[in-house]
């Protein structure tokens, strides 16, 4: 397996590269979070590369030249950044895993104080965002809500409560149309972070009314937490996975429910809406 990084200053991003060593005809950007998270996106970029699939990961904060927080990310950076994706000619698939249907306000490095700003610009434009409250809530805190069944966090509840405000949703909505790709949607029903599953059924249904003529697929898994998606190659990772065991310990669901194996089956599913496409 093959690596390089990317910097700012020298390539108008901050990305990690992994390719395969033999050639790849395929290649994945990788979007999740910043340099400094508990699972770095270059584990993400090298699980695509253990199958045969260049994987690019690029970081949305927490390095020179980006923002401290996740808070007016630049949008223009993936312009370059797909530019390094040279194994494809156009952007062919969409998968969005534990997503939102909408811009969030942005947040400080301390991510709970609410700065009044979108998480993203383009073009040094504000994208629409939507105004979350977080000091209406503890956000670590579990909390039952009378619209689902399992146990949540005050983060999912301030989310849940900012969808109320449906003008602001409406503005906020992002419009997939516009990538003209195939779209894979996938969430857990018990995810407690966000409330993802009202994302991925919100989006196929805004596709569905627009007659969206590519694939549009929704897989939401009954006992999936906020992780899904695939993961980091396992074998190699053995100190990373010891680490996710306190993931268990702030998100309840998934310390319940992570051997149901639903990770091998959103890895799979993963995969082949790539190979297949």
């Amino acid at each position: 397996m093959k690596h390089e990084n990317f910097n700012m200053k020298e390539h108008g991003f901050v990305g990690h590269l992994a390719e395969p060593d033999e050639e790849s005809e395929k290649a994945v950007i990788v979007i999740m979070g910043g340099e400094q998270s508990l699972l770095p996106g270059i584990k993400f970029a090298e699980r695509f590369a253990d199958y045969g699939i260049t994987g690019l990961a690029v970081s949305l904060f927490g390095a020179e030249g980006l923002p401290e927080g996740i808070n007016e990310v630049p949008l223009d950076m993936f312009v370059p950044a797909v530019l390094v994706a040279q194994y494809i000619g156009g952007m062919e698939n969409l998968i969005m895993v534990s997503p939102t249907h909408v811009p969030f306000e942005g947040t400080m490095p301390d991510k709970k104080t609410m700065t009044g700003k979108s998480i993203v610009t383009f073009h040094g434009e504000e994208i629409p965002f939507v105004h979350t409250d977080f000091a209406s809530v503890k956000l670590s805190k579990y909390y039952k809500h009378p619209d689902v069944s399992h146990r949540v966090t005050g983060m999912w509840i301030a989310y849940y409560n900012t969808y109320q405000d449906k003008a602001a949703e409406r503005a906020a909505w992002l419009h997939l149309e516009k990538s003209n790709a195939r779209i894979l949607l996938i969430a857990g029903a018990a995810d407690e972070a966000w409330p993802a599953e009202y994302s991925v059924n919100a989006l196929k249904k805004y596709l569905d009314d627009l007659s969206y003529e590519k694939d549009v697929k929704v897989i939401v898994y009954p006992h999936g937490s906020h992780l899904n998606g695939l993961m980091p190659n396992r074998q190699r990772e053995k100190r990373l996975y010891r680490m996710l065991l306190l993931t268990g310990l702030m998100y309840k669901t998934f310390g319940k429910c992570r051997k149901e194996k639903y990770f091998d089956n959103t890895e799979r599913e993963v995969i082949d809406w790539i190979v297949n496409s």
